[in-house]
């Protein structure tokens, strides 16, 4: 079964003019499919970024052989948790800039991210996203010889914050599955007015486990980019649950 295949003619119908990206991988049998309008295309981050940032902290952190400071901690917190732009524009500066991002990126394994100083406005794509959650919820496996690029401590510590982002902010992926662990990201765009709606995270259903990034742009309303991205969402799930199930 060609899953890119069956993934776009799931989510073409439900774009509904906007663009759209997904990117999805089932943790347990490793099946994986993606859908892009077009190769190679990238999406502003908007505050999915703030993953990014941090897992480029916790590096950092990794690097000295030291753990975050209180007031690193505190603005991480309130990045992920709260999606503080304050916070992110703070812990951006503290681990160097978009250089020093696109640095950490290249150690975890995106390909195709070009960090921005308007940390908003940094370009990704959504398999770039998936290999981002891959690094954040990868699991130590003795038999590889290779040890993930995050260590349990900072896996565990992006792990939690993203398990708590505020009750108003726990949609986008999570729509797909239960115990969702997320981040969303959304934008008006000032040249156009239309919305950019992101969402990147892990959801069980049905008994196996996903990573997910949905990335879109050209959304009259955040309302509309919202249920478009649930949508897509459930949609990737779906695909990979029914190639499993037949």
């Amino acid at each position: 079964m060609d899953l890119d295949a069956e993934l776009a003619a799931a989510v073409k119908p439900l774009t509904g003019g906007a663009r759209m990206s997904v990117a999805v991988v089932d943790v347990g049998t490793g099946a994986s499919a993606s859908y892009a309008s077009a190769a190679g295309e990238t999406f502003d981050t908007a505050s999915i970024v703030k993953v990014d940032i941090l897992a480029a902290l916790l590096l950092t952190a990794q690097d000295e052989g030291r753990e975050l400071t209180t007031a690193e901690q505190a603005y991480a917190k309130t990045m992920i948790e709260n999606s503080d732009n304050a916070s992110a524009t703070k812990l951006l500066a503290v681990i160097g800039g978009e250089t020093a991002l696109d640095a950490a990126n290249e150690r975890l394994g995106l390909t195709g991210t070009v960090a921005s100083h308007a940390w908003g406005l940094t370009q990704t794509t959504a398999e770039d996203q998936v290999a981002l959650l891959r690094a954040v919820f990868a699991t130590d496996d003795a038999e590889s010889g290779t040890a993930p690029v995050l260590s349990a401590a900072s896996r565990g510590y992006l792990q939690e914050l993203m398990s708590q982002v505020e009750a108003d902010q726990r949609w986008g992926v999570s729509a797909a599955g239960t115990d969702g662990v997320l981040k969303n990201g959304w934008m008006p765009r000032t040249t156009t007015g239309l919305w950019d709606v992101n969402s990147i995270g892990r959801v069980a259903a049905d008994g196996h486990t996903y990573l997910m990034a949905v990335l879109s742009d050209g959304h009259t309303t955040q309302a509309a980019g919202i249920t478009r991205v649930e949508s897509v969402a459930k949609a990737a799930v779906g695909v990979l649950h029914a190639a499993v199930a037949g």
